[in-house]
């Protein structure tokens, strides 16, 4: 009797090959001509990341990435979710087959696919490492996905995880983390999510008439507004408040990581930290339940320049919440949300 075997890819955003300039410049490029990320025409996205943006950013961004880089293990996104792998193989055993892939750069998505055929699994189980779900990030993995195996009348079924913001053992996870802290000692929590162009949720809106800047359909999860990204990070922070039993005025959420001018999803961490310092409130407790993956934007972003900002503000200090990474009870609700599958 043949055994079957299940494949799992786990496929996270991606990192440089190394901290230097010319290697940044390479991932940016890769990164922000993706039509999903910077959605203009082919032609107008092209001249703007280019000729504008990856010129103008890619030699800062490397001393930001040089900053995070362990010098023996290399890019923080990319070693905890190599841990992670291999913490779920571990937990998953003989009957799955566990590879890694990264969004943009190495290792691709196509590498992981064909590793997995190579090795002869039945099924594959696609999980994106992105627990609320964005046109620019899940959205994109799960194209770049179907364009791979469409190609191959080969493949494997393929079962996609689109998102997972709710899911208990998620937030169970979360919750434990944020537990290691004296959570009710701070003047406030920040829940800091990646933030997006909000002409991408007015995309998503297919009643045409939900979506609005300043709306709070947000704070409550309807048929309306289930897929909407900004919806599921509400909808995260409140399963997360919940079991920590914090009132409205112990929290709040904020979205970070804008580029450009435009209006991006408000209201923006960069502007609430330096507020929330001149309102008062000493010292913060930052979790960044989008992130799983402690990042660039953990690492830096928030522990640096958002705290440079609260501290120039008149705040003390921030305390950032670790990633889940490859904690047990992380590589747990990901072994779970296979199972379902």
């Amino acid at each position: 009797m043949v055994s079957k075997k299940i494949g799992v890819l786990l496929i996270n955003l991606g990192t440089p090959d190394s901290p230097n300039p010319k290697d940044v410049y390479k991932y940016l490029l890769e990164f922000l001509t993706d039509k999903r990320v910077i959605d203009f025409g082919w032609l107008k996205r092209n001249l703007l990341v280019r000729a504008i943006i990856v010129p103008a950013r890619y030699k800062n961004s490397a001393r930001t990435y040089q900053a995070i880089w362990d010098k023996e293990k290399g890019s923080p996104l990319m070693y905890h979710s190599q841990e992670l792998a291999k913490k779920v193989q571990a937990q998953l055993g003989d009957d799955y087959i566990v590879e890694l892939a990264m969004r943009y750069q190495q290792p691709s998505i196509e590498y992981a696919i064909n590793q997995l055929q190579n090795k002869k699994v039945d099924r594959i189980v696609v999980v994106p490492l992105y627990p609320q779900y964005a046109s620019s990030s899940t959205g994109t993995v799960l194209d770049k996905v179907m364009e791979i195996t469409k190609k191959d009348l080969s493949v494997p079924d393929l079962s996609l995880i689109k998102s997972y913001y709710d899911f208990e053992p998620f937030i169970d996870a979360w919750v434990t983390q944020i537990k290691k802290y004296d959570y009710k000692k701070y003047d406030k929590i920040v829940f800091s999510y990646h933030g997006v162009p909000f002409r991408h949720l007015i995309k998503e809106d297919k009643s045409k008439n939900i979506c609005k800047p300043q709306s709070a359909c947000c704070n409550i999860m309807t048929n309306e507004n289930k897929f909407c990204y900004k919806a599921q990070c509400h909808a995260t922070t409140r399963a997360i408040v919940d079991k920590l039993q914090l009132d409205a005025s112990q929290y709040e959420i904020a979205f970070q990581s804008r580029l450009g001018k435009e209006v991006w999803i408000e209201p923006y961490t960069v502007h609430r930290l330096p507020e929330l310092a001149k309102e008062g409130k000493k010292n913060l407790l930052v979790v960044a339940p989008s992130f799983v993956a402690d990042c660039l934007e953990t690492l830096y972003e928030i522990q640096v320049e958002l705290e440079e900002l609260f501290v120039a503000a008149g705040g003390e200090k921030i305390q950032l919440v670790e990633s889940l990474n490859s904690n047990e009870l992380w590589t747990n609700a990901v072994c779970e949300l296979i199972k379902q599958r």
